[in-house]
């Protein structure tokens, strides 16, 4: 099973809008088609950034929000990084680094492009939703 780590930035998005980011979430990680890994660092990055204000815009963007924070409470892996990295020039994002080599993933899926800007780190590709989507969807 594929070993995943998502991006905060597809998180948000896959509320916002049907795209990409929304089928990865709800055909793929609600129905266990790859495993999602988090940190309790990813996951407070989760709670906080979908609690922000600004999305009151989006019709039931809270609700959603919610929800899917349980499931991703209830189904991902939960990974404790030993390993501190200084590759990104956001240090926030150095976290998804730490978190993807300790789990060993398989991919990286992030909308952020300004920070990600190299398309591998160790073992794991870097890709954007529609990447994924249109190239790696497991077997």
């Amino acid at each position: 099973m594929q070993k995943i780590v998502i991006d905060t930035n597809v998180i948000v998005s896959s509320l916002i809008q049907r795209s990409y980011p929304y089928r990865i979430i709800y055909e793929l990680f609600i129905d266990d088609k790859f495993l999602l890994c988090v940190s309790e660092e990813l996951m407070s990055e989760y709670y906080e950034v979908l609690s922000r204000p600004k999305f009151t815009r989006f019709p039931d963007f809270f609700g959603k929000a919610e929800s899917l924070l349980v499931d991703i409470e209830l189904k991902a892996k939960k990974f404790t990084p030993k390993e501190r990295v200084d590759l990104i020039s956001d240090k926030d994002d150095n976290m998804i680094l730490e978190l993807a080599s300790e789990c060993e993933a398989d991919f990286i899926i992030t909308g952020n492009t300004n920070d990600f800007t190299f398309f591998t780190y160790r073992n794991t590709k870097i890709v954007s939703p529609k990447d994924y989507w249109e190239n790696y969807l497991p077997e």
